[in-house]
């Protein structure tokens, strides 16, 4: 077996590692766990659009706890600073000269809960961190560590008091995800498990930090095959421009940014699959939670029309057939 192949496999077995881990304390909820690991996997950030009381924190604080990582959370409000977030220069008095005391943000998960309670100016403080992972407080520059992934929230329901994010803003989130409906089985495991526990607190950690940064260095090795290449160019195309002879009617469909996402998260779910290449189906699994958020569409805003939309385009979009190793080195 081949370094490469070993790489892959041992991240593979961390993915699943955390997976198992997080459902200590997550119960159900397979296919937001998956992409949220994709998400991680890639090295990309995570917005949650779900109402209060489905887990969100939990899942944010049980991924944080698996990996051995730092965390960290910012209540987001209208009366927060930009400085709240990044932190700030203060004058120490005993040493007669300025220091920098660091922000919340200075961490490696970091959940930015209702983020679209808080004004633009302070939204935007989260732009340079996502983007570039650093943060610039009178004109200096300080990294932020690796890995730095952000997890956001927002409530989909109750928007009085609230900034809606500019698309900006919703084009550096990696992906969109929502935490979903539990079924009736699912609910009565929930209040088996927590009646008398708390298994959050009980969580040990199953992966070291060096172990991320492995997976997310691994991610880009997935091999991509040249058709495949197309196909996500072709449906991202087909965001933006007539098909079938009838637009889909969005105004600036899905960014380069986007493109570049979802051959990313395409790769990650592969190699959450326990393999070394991509297939149409990790494609297909990852083009709505990466592309549905990133569309300017006129006259939708729901999520749900949106996601319609981005489902239109995958059937329109001619899938290839080949054999998807084939020039795997």
């Amino acid at each position: 077996m081949s370094e490469y192949s070993q790489n892959l496999s041992a991240c593979a077995d961390v993915l699943q590692r955390l997976r198992d881990n997080i459902s200590k304390v997550i119960v159900g909820k397979e296919q937001t766990v998956n992409l949220l690991l994709v998400c991680l996997a890639a090295g990309g950030h995570a917005l949650i659009e779900d109402v209060p009381g489905t887990g969100k924190t939990m899942l944010a604080r049980s991924l944080a706890a698996s990996a051995s990582l730092s965390f960290s959370r910012i209540q987001f409000t209208p009366d927060l600073l930009p400085s709240d977030v990044t932190g700030l220069n203060y004058f120490d008095q005993s040493t007669s000269r300025f220091e920098f005391r660091p922000g919340p943000v200075f961490c490696h998960i970091l959940l930015a809960d209702e983020i679209n309670r808080a004004t633009p100016r302070t939204q935007s403080a989260l732009l340079e961190c996502m983007a570039e992972h650093q943060v610039t407080v009178d004109g200096k520059t300080r990294p932020l560590e690796d890995p730095f992934f952000v997890i956001a929230t927002q409530n989909p329901v109750e928007t009085l008091g609230t900034f809606p994010l500019p698309e900006a803003q919703l084009d550096r989130f990696f992906m969109q995800i929502s935490m979903g409906e539990m079924s009736v089985d699912e609910e009565l495991r929930m209040i088996d498990r927590f009646i008398d526990a708390q298994p959050l607190e009980a969580l040990e950690p199953c992966c070291s930090m060096e172990e991320i940064r492995l997976l997310q260095t691994s991610c880009r090795k997935v091999y991509v095959h040249p058709d495949l290449r197309r196909y996500i160019t072709e449906l991202i195309q087909r965001t933006r421009n007539l098909a079938g002879g009838r637009t889909l009617r969005m105004e600036e469909g899905v960014s380069p940014r986007g493109t570049l996402a979802l051959v990313r998260a395409s790769q990650g779910f592969a190699m959450l699959q326990s393999r070394e290449f991509v297939t149409p189906e990790d494609i297909q699994a990852c083009a709505v939670p990466i592309l549905a958020h990133r569309c300017l569409s006129a006259g939708i805003t729901s999520t749900r029309e949106k996601e319609d939309r981005i489902l239109s385009a995958l059937t329109q979009t001619e899938v290839p057939t080949e054999d998807w190793k084939r020039g795997l080195l």
